[in-house]
């Protein structure tokens, strides 16, 4: 084989695969520029973190109903995290006598 006739010879570039290459470039490029523009990539959204401590005294001599009965405290203190309104914060007791 001739060497000029080597680097002439494109009996084995398709212009078929060349297309083909350019439409899928383009579509993997407009899918991810669509993403990031239709705000999809950024959507996932953190829960609200916060803290809390509990402290508990038996029989306290701070607590009374007025009747001369001393009564249980549950102090409950919020440590860090986010901010949450005390509106929508409730406390349930159970077993309680």
């Amino acid at each position: 084989m001739k060497l000029k006739q080597l680097f002439e010879d494109d009996d084995a570039v398709s212009p078929v695969i060349g297309v083909i290459l350019m439409v899928a470039i383009t579509v993997i490029l407009a899918a991810v520029i669509g993403t990031f523009v239709l705000g999809l990539g950024e959507q996932t959204a953190t829960a609200p973190q916060a803290s809390f401590s509990f402290d508990y005294e038996n029989n306290s001599a701070g607590a009374s109903s007025g009747d001369g009965v001393q009564g249980d405290v549950l102090k409950i203190t919020h440590e860090s995290g986010s901010q949450i309104a005390a509106e929508r914060l409730s406390v349930s007791v159970t077993g309680a006598t």
